[in-house]
């Protein structure tokens, strides 16, 4: 897909023809296109350097999401995710890390097209439509090769 990078830190390696895929079906499904998009697989330490750097936050997180667009249906951002918080979270909550990571691609995408979880009730707007997208492409399958 053009304009859709995807980065991997040194420790993962994330089959991007998955992201790939992932990014194709949101964009039928949610009507969108892409000015462009990349999306990076990190580490702890370089999330969290992100958070305090860029957004003042203390500590690593799941995931971060820069918009560069005005336009919520024409992309034009980056996410960082990060695989070791991921794991954690999957963990914690019973999931696969397959499908804690194509929650934090959809959360991700959510965010660019204007969703927002800092108050309360828009938090409860995303959640539900991040599962309701999760629900959808739950068969798709993302690739977790550890280096």
């Amino acid at each position: 897909m053009k304009n859709l990078y995807v980065e991997n830190e040194p420790d993962f390696f994330i089959l991007k023809r998955n992201v790939h895929s992932i990014i194709s079906q949101l964009k039928k499904e949610l009507n969108f296109s892409i000015t462009f998009l990349q999306i990076n697989f990190v580490s702890a330490q370089q999330i969290t350097l992100i958070n305090e750097k860029y957004l003042n936050h203390k500590g690593s997180t799941d995931i971060i999401t820069f918009n560069y667009s005005d336009n919520t249906f024409n992309l034009d951002g980056e996410c960082y995710i990060c695989i070791p918080v991921a794991e954690e979270n999957a963990s914690k909550y019973r999931v696969s890390l397959q499908n804690e990571l194509l929650r934090l691609i959809i959360h991700g995408v959510l965010h660019l097209l204007g969703f927002d979880d800092i108050k309360k009730s828009n938090r409860q707007l995303m959640k539900t439509e991040e599962n309701r997208l999760v629900k959808l492409l739950f068969n798709n399958d993302i690739k977790v090769i550890k280096e």
